[in-house]
Formats: structure tokens, sequence, C-alpha cells
């Protein structure tokens, strides 16, 4: 019952790395600022075997890394995760750790927090620690306070410094609502009851709403039998709808509001005004849909839902009808009212518009999108921003992507300065490997 869906643009447009890679000191052409002190890394699937007919999504976890100080590029390295498939292949032990859910393929997103890198996948694995090398520490449980599993795409909340998320599992309620406190400890826990076990790649945070997304991408029995790493399939009788838990509430405050189908791997971000909630989302029409007549994946474009939570009604309007995905906004600001928004350019019938493969930075105030395109043959994974310092201006700084070369297949870090969105990169670390695109990418401060 597994679809097949259409893999996200450049994700397995580049063969997978067959090994292990330490590149020490590459090479910077431009200026790399000086400001930048810290580590980008990039996640996602690089299968060390894929059977016949295993989703795309399912590789094995890789993750890749630069540590840039001092306006120079130290290293680079990218290590495979030790989940018990990959360590078994490799003929290494596993992850060390409780182990929780179907498998710990924790392919899908990097978070830092209290201290640890973690890897983190859908469905509902406990996370990965990571350490600055990139080898697996262990599977983790927040010190014993997580007792089931976690989540693919938490969200610090800015002003507290804590991580919420909204952790899946196939079994009933099905969802839970937790908070990591700074120290990384889970400290509150709200069962969210859903119809059935879902997909639910990220969710929402605003002031004092955590929004959950039921959609109709659903659990799949018989595809987990079969051994699929993503058993989920398109459903047009499970409906859709959003969820408002306060944060503070228990299950029986959640108020659901209906949503025309469609699915959403990423929300930009939601804020509250006097009597809505606003929420920018990345919105598919459709995916993980198998039938024949109907296109397995359908055009991602920048939506905006508009809850008026007096009325319990939505209304739905399109930001941008160029198709994109990979949302990013600055995180200083998240939960609140944002005006920037950055994003991956996806439409291969928009490259004649575009001029090729591109990042786009949307300024919601005045409904203008800057577009920076890229080199020919370049494809760009999701970037990161940061801040230029501490009190900048909002998407005032550096946007970071690692770029593929699609001739070679080599990894290239690009560096843009938001001054100069449209201009050339500041800076560009080339390296002498390939870099296939991934998932998620994150910026880890300092050493």
């Amino acid at each position: 019952m597994i679809a097949a869906t259409a893999e996200p643009a450049g994700l397995c447009a580049v063969p997978p790395v067959t090994r292990e890679t330490t590149v020490p000191a590459p090479g910077v052409l431009g200026t790399l600022p000086t400001e930048l002190d810290g580590t980008f890394l990039t996640i996602g699937p690089n299968p060390l075997h894929r059977p016949p007919g295993e989703h795309p999504f399912a590789g094995d976890g890789m993750v890749h890394a630069l540590r840039l100080q001092g306006g120079r590029a130290h290293w680079y390295r990218n290590r495979w995760l030790r989940t018990d498939r990959a360590a078994r292949i490799l003929g290494e032990l596993p992850a060390p750790g409780p182990r929780y859910g179907l498998n710990d393929n924790a392919n899908a997103n990097l978070v830092h927090h209290a201290g640890r890198t973690l890897a983190l996948g859908d469905g509902g694995p406990r996370p990965l620690q990571i350490d600055q090398a990139l080898d697996t520490v262990a599977r983790i449980d927040f010190d014993g306070t997580l007792p089931g599993g976690f989540a693919a795409h938490p969200q610090h909340d800015p002003l507290t410094g804590e991580l919420h998320a909204i952790a899946t599992s196939h079994e009933a309620p099905y969802a839970t609502y937790l908070v990591v406190d700074v120290h990384g400890r889970v400290r509150r826990r709200v069962p969210v009851p859903l119809k059935r076990p879902v997909m639910m790649h990220a969710f929402s945070l605003t002031e004092h709403y955590a929004l959950v997304y039921d959609l109709p991408v659903v659990f799949s029995p018989a595809a987990a039998a079969a051994g699929s790493r993503v058993p989920y399939a398109w459903d047009d009788g499970h409906g859709a709808r959003l969820g408002l838990l306060p944060r503070n509430g228990g299950p029986d405050d959640i108020l659901w509001v209906e949503l025309p189908p469609c699915f959403v791997f990423h929300p930009v971000n939601a804020y509250e005004t006097h009597r809505h909630i606003v929420v920018d989302v990345i919105r598919h029409p459709r995916v993980f849909d198998r039938d024949p007549h109907r296109p397995g994946e359908t055009p991602s474009t920048l939506t905006r839902w508009t809850v008026d939570t007096a009325a319990g009604t939505v209304v739905e309007e399109q930001l941008s009808g160029l198709l994109q995905e990979s949302p990013v906004i600055d995180d200083r600001i998240r939960g609140t009212r944002h005006r920037y928004a950055f994003a991956t350019a996806l439409d291969p019938s928009g490259r004649e518009l575009l001029g090729g493969p591109a990042l786009l930075r949307h300024d919601l105030a005045t409904g203008l999108t800057d577009t920076h395109r890229l080199p020919p043959g370049r494809t760009s994974g999701e970037a990161v921003f940061v801040p230029r310092e501490a009190r900048a201006p909002e998407a005032d700084g550096w946007l970071l992507s690692m770029v593929t070369d699609e001739r070679t297949g080599r990894g290239e870090l690009m560096v843009l300065d938001t001054a100069d969105f449209t201009g050339p990169p500041a800076a560009v670390v080339p390296l002498p490997v390939p870099v296939p695109h991934g998932f998620h990418a994150a910026w880890v401060d300092g050493g």
C-alpha cells in the first residue's frame, strides 16, 4: 500500500556516497565572514544497501558537516549514523541506548539542544546523539524522561529556550505533545488523540498554542508488515484538520478546524493576532499516492491559513504560485509575526521564469519575492539562516546552503549575505567529494 511518491528535487539526483570521508582545510572562494563561528550540518538518506522497491526516504542516514571559524573552513566530514541496519552492514556495533518504534532510522533532521546534537527521524524513533566528529554516541531518552519516541521536526521557543515537539506513534493515542526543558529533560507530556496514526513530519508553535497537523497520509500496517521503513499512504477518507492545543491545556482543550485535503511537510511559521491564528505553510495538494490516475506528488506552494478561533473556520490563500519547499525563517522570531521567508524554488517549468534553480526570499509585507539564481548545473539543498549579530533586524545576516553540481555530484557550501541576496555569494567552499541533497540542514554555534 505504500506509495512511490515522487522524490524531492535533487534528493537522489546524485548517486549515494559510498564511503566516509574527512577533508582537512578545504579552500574558500571569496571571503567567509569572520562572524560565522560554528558548524554547518546536513542530513538525509544515503543507502548503504537499497533493497528493491525501498522508498527513497528510507535510506540509511548520513550527516555531512563543515566547521567554519575565523574566516576559514577547518574541515569537512561525513558519517553514517550507526543505526541497527547501518551498523550491521558496516560490521560494527549499533548505537547503545533504549530503542523505540518500528525502526531507528533517524535520517530526517538535526537539532542542537542542551549541549547535545541530535539526529531525528519520522515515525517516532528516539533521537541519536552525535559528537563533534559526527560519530554516533547513543540513542537517548532525555535522561529517562521520554517514555516513547520523539519527533522529526521539533521547534525551539526563542523566549524560553525550551524544545517543543509533537511525537507520533503507531499506538493510541497516536501523538503526544512534548516540552523538553533547557536542561534536556521532558517536563511536559500531553496525549493528542487522533483517529488513526498519521505521518506528521512537523508542527507549528505560537505564543499560546501548539498546532497539530492531522492530514490524510496515514500509517499502512500492510506496508509495515512487509518491512517498509516509510509505511504511509494517502487516504481520501481520512480528511484534513488542524488542531489548536493550548500550550498549558490538555487533550479536551484542543480545537479542531477542518482544512481542504492536503499535506504539509514543512510549515513556515505561525503567529497570533487578536482573534486569528495565521499559519504559513508549504502546501502539497496530494502526496504518497499510488493511484495511477492521480499525480503522486503535486505542486507545493506557499500558502496561508487564517484561522478564526471564535468561529472555528479557516480561510486559505496562496501567497506564491512558485513551486517551492524547504522554508526557512529567522528563528529569533519563531512563533511571532514574521515578514520574511526563504525557500528553495523547485518548479521545473519555472526554470524559464526564474532562469534556473534558485533560492527565494519572500517579503510578506510587500508581496515581493527576490530571487538568487544558482549557476547552471547547480541545485540547492535546504538553507539555514544565521543572524549577523544578536540584535540584527529580522533576516539580516547570512544564508548558508549546500549546493550540488549535478554534473560532478560534488558539493559546495554557498554563503549568501542577505544584504545582497540577489548578488554573488560572499563565499563558496568547494568540496572534492559528492554531497547529495538530503532533507534538512542545521547550524550549531561555536566548536
